[in-house]
């Protein structure tokens, strides 16, 4: 709301909403946990001062409950519509922002996103993420190592991308398990694995969130992109992806994942190019990208 077409809202009432607002932070003073008491605290200025600065009707705040119920219905455990919430309106992103300092050359962090599965199977070095996966084969090396150079063994690198169909395993009605795995770097810190040239997709939009998109007019497509969780010890845990540089949803990624640092050149190569591994492909092209990863200390 402008301050050109804002209502004008006597003493009166600015008192009566002001003395509402103080008595409900000051229910929470009695909270044992103070970082308790701050988050709820804060959180409760901001939301009467939302209520107030557009002069929520109570029509509207009915159609937000009711938008937020039918988040809680949809949502299961394959499907997580308060993420979807909290990417598109950048909570998400920015939440990440605020819990990843810039720590030097650092590799930065963007969104989890909700299709990551715990307990993916394991893959060599150099071993396929695919699992049947429909897709141009991509692949994709690199190194790991600290802020300070050194190069990190033994980290744990977790894998996972949409399919060439812009969908994730846990999306299909069947039970199945690709283009996800985890694999360990070398003793020099090196990796490499066989995935999927990325390709862009939409976030599930046949829900609350696709609706909210709509009625704002707002793509739900993502930028092209893989998905790597790096965890090492004694380093701090990076979730990030990478993207494909020339992708026309580059500045118009649905969630706002996108950081510079991490778009990547993912160079297709001639089918008559060898693999770096001597992988027959049957004639077919495949592409190869490079990403190297900075841990930042954990403290």
């Amino acid at each position: 709301m402008t301050p050109e077409n804002a209502p004008t809202v006597s003493p009166t009432q600015l008192a009566r909403e002001d003395e509402l607002v103080d008595r409900v932070v000051a229910s929470f003073d009695t909270a044992d946990d103070p970082r308790l008491r701050d988050v709820l605290q804060s959180l409760t200025r901001h939301l009467h001062a939302f209520i107030r600065d557009v002069r929520l009707t109570e029509d509207e705040w009915n159609t937000g409950i009711e938008f937020l119920t039918a988040t809680g219905h949809i949502t299961d455990d394959r499907r997580q519509e308060f993420i979807l919430l909290s990417d598109v309106l950048g909570a998400s992103m920015q939440t990440v922002t605020v819990n990843n300092e810039a720590r030097g050359e650092a590799t930065e962090a963007t969104v989890f996103g909700p299709f990551f599965v715990e307990d993916s199977p394991e893959v060599p070095i150099g071993g396929d993420i695919a699992g049947g996966a429909s897709g141009q084969p991509c692949w994709v090396e690199g190194t790991v190592r600290s802020a300070d150079g050194e190069p990190l063994a033994g980290a744990r690198l977790e894998v996972w991308e949409a399919d060439d169909n812009g969908l994730y395993d846990v999306q299909y009605e069947e039970e199945r398990t690709s283009a996800r795995a985890h694999l360990f770097s070398d003793d020099d810190g090196r990796y490499a694995f066989w995935a999927l040239t990325p390709t862009p997709y939409p976030i599930p939009h046949d829900g609350p969130v696709g609706s909210l998109l709509a009625a704002v007019g707002r793509s739900p497509m993502r930028a092209s992109h893989l998905h790597f969780m790096v965890t090492a010890p004694g380093m701090r845990r990076l979730v990030t992806h990478i993207f494909v540089r020339g992708d026309e949803l580059l500045d118009s990624d649905s969630v706002f994942g996108v950081k510079d640092s991490l778009v990547m050149d993912f160079v297709e190569q001639p089918t008559e190019t060898p693999t770096p591994d001597g992988r027959d492909l049957n004639g077919s092209t495949w592409a190869r990208v490079g990403f190297d990863i900075v841990l930042a200390h954990a403290d």
